[in-house]
């Protein structure tokens, strides 16, 4: 055993999160494959079991203490990295469809090992996010968009929204940051047809403060966007 599987669904339960004994299992070793692997290729600075426990699997969750996803909706986690939050929401949720998109072809093929041996088939995409946010075969086609940790708000609106069907969801992950990010990125977020619908404030025990932004995508993005990373850099909404 790697992690406290007792302690992760106590977490989860007063967080009201449900997590039956597969779950658990399938978290215990994931925790055990990624510091594992960390020892061979930088993954995460987290490498200790219980900050696992908190850092990167119970606030992975959080969203669904807010948010209960219609079974089989679909969702893409933009810059995945070593599958947060997306592979660990599909340990919680076997039944959505959710896709990890990273533009680093090395931490996919991790992350791909990883959910091979959980049994699990998310989908693998090795790609920029402003690319397939232009490709019909992903543009507006999910019911959320996931980010956690990746760029600033109103950039991450940019790469995320353009994803999201009218209609459907994009969840930012934040830190304490999030209301000047917010004030920021009010305008970009507007002009690529979101609109943002609630923001929450959580703390992982005595491990910081954190907080999750929904997006309502009310209109279709404009086909000008996403725009190529350089040029929102450059030229910000």
């Amino acid at each position: 055993m790697t992690i406290s599987k007792d302690l992760l669904q106590k977490l989860a339960a007063q967080n009201k999160i449900e997590l039956d004994a597969l779950a658990l299992e399938r978290f215990d070793s994931y925790a055990s494959q990624l510091i594992e692997w960390n020892s061979k290729i930088n993954l995460t600075a987290i490498t200790d079991p219980e900050e696992i426990l908190y850092k990167h699997f119970l606030d992975s969750l959080m969203p669904l203490k807010f948010e209960t996803p219609p079974e089989g909706s679909s969702l893409i986690d933009v810059g995945t990295g070593a599958g947060f939050p997306g592979l660990a929401l599909l340990i919680a949720r076997p039944d959505l469809d959710i896709t990890l998109v990273d533009s680093t072809a090395k931490k996919l093929k991790v992350v791909s090992d990883i959910a091979s041996k959980l049994e699990l088939s998310p989908t693998i995409l090795h790609a920029r996010a402003e690319d397939i946010g232009q490709d019909p075969a992903h543009r507006e086609r999910y019911d959320y968009a996931t980010a956690r940790a990746v760029s600033n708000l109103r950039e991450l609106s940019e790469y995320c929204l353009p994803l999201v069907r009218p209609g459907g969801q994009f969840l930012a992950m934040k830190g304490a940051a999030i209301k000047e990010e917010l004030a920021d990125a009010r305008r970009a977020i507007g002009i690529l047809g979101g609109e943002p619908e609630k923001l929450i404030a959580y703390a992982l025990e005595e491990k910081g403060e954190r907080h999750l932004l929904w997006v309502r995508k009310k209109r279709a993005t404009p086909k000008q966007y996403p725009r190529p990373g350089a040029k929102m850099k450059k030229q910000p909404l």
